[in-house]
């Protein structure tokens, strides 16, 4: 079965009714408290399990494919077509009051991202695509992106404790977030990964990292990014499939630039 033998602009406009309607809780459910603990210092609030709920069944309900999100899991991520959920992206944003946090819906067929929708109800944006077409910002067609250069570009990247070990120790980080702030001194740190990747697709970031390893943090980003004309990849440089540990997106020119940066940084277990 390939991507052609299913509707994707008629699964991504099901999907983004159903989006619409998950909306409203997530409007009225800003600065939920924490619900469930989570790993490390991580927690999702009730309006992340209540929406995760909802999205599910009616995807399920009017699509015939079953979903795997962040709060609950669900079917196998490798799964010939699976939706992948993160119901609020940003929790720790939503639940402190800031507009930056959204809900990320991705396509999956067998390991490849073929369809993408990022709802950022606080600022009334909403983006799709699908393979082979380009990126839409509120059913509007948007530019290819350009070429680009780093020292002109904003570069989202994710939060860190200096001192935290795992495969990206904080030190690695804060040699990235250093050497990059020698060519752009426009540094941004959102808190939401995948708020990052849908402004690479937009254009309002020439670039993002993300240090994290959570499909449903990217499968939506990645759908978008690629298909607004921009480049995919982990740190490492190798093409991002849901196995990959992070996220290297930007536009054309901008990659480039940042790849080499994290080369010249080095290897992150060497921190």
């Amino acid at each position: 079965m390939t991507a052609d033998s299913k509707d994707l602009d008629a699964l991504v406009a099901k999907a983004a009714d159903i989006l619409d309607a998950a909306s409203e809780q997530f409007l009225e459910g800003h600065r939920a408290n924490s619900a469930v603990a989570k790993k490390g210092d991580d927690f999702a609030t009730k309006v992340d399990l209540a929406i995760e709920r909802q999205v599910v069944d009616a995807l399920v309900q009017q699509t015939g494919i079953e979903v795997h999100g962040e709060e609950f899991g669900g079917a196998d991520i490798n799964s010939p077509w699976v939706w992948v959920l993160d119901p609020i992206d940003g929790t720790f944003n939503y639940a402190a009051g800031s507009p930056i946090a959204g809900i990320l819906l991705g396509l999956m067929h067998n390991g490849d991202p073929v369809a993408g929708l990022t709802w950022l109800p606080f600022t009334g944006e909403r983006y799709t695509a699908v393979a082979g077409g380009g990126l839409f910002k509120n059913g509007v067609a948007q530019p290819p992106l350009e070429p680009a250069e780093l020292a002109n570009s904003m570069i989202g990247i994710g939060t860190f404790n200096a001192d935290s070990r795992g495969r990206f120790p904080g030190r690695y980080r804060l040699a990235v977030l250093e050497n990059l702030s020698r060519v752009s001194s426009r540094i941004r740190m959102h808190g939401a990964t995948g708020v990052d990747l849908a402004y690479v697709a937009d254009g309002i970031l020439g670039g993002a990292i993300s240090f994290g390893d959570h499909v449903w943090d990217h499968a939506a980003g990645v759908a978008l990014v690629r298909a607004a004309g921009g480049v995919v990849t982990n740190l490492a440089g190798e093409s991002w499939t849901p196995a990959a540990r992070s996220v290297l997106a930007a536009a054309p020119g901008v990659h480039s630039e940042m790849l080499e940066i994290l080369r010249r940084v080095g290897n992150p277990e060497d921190y």
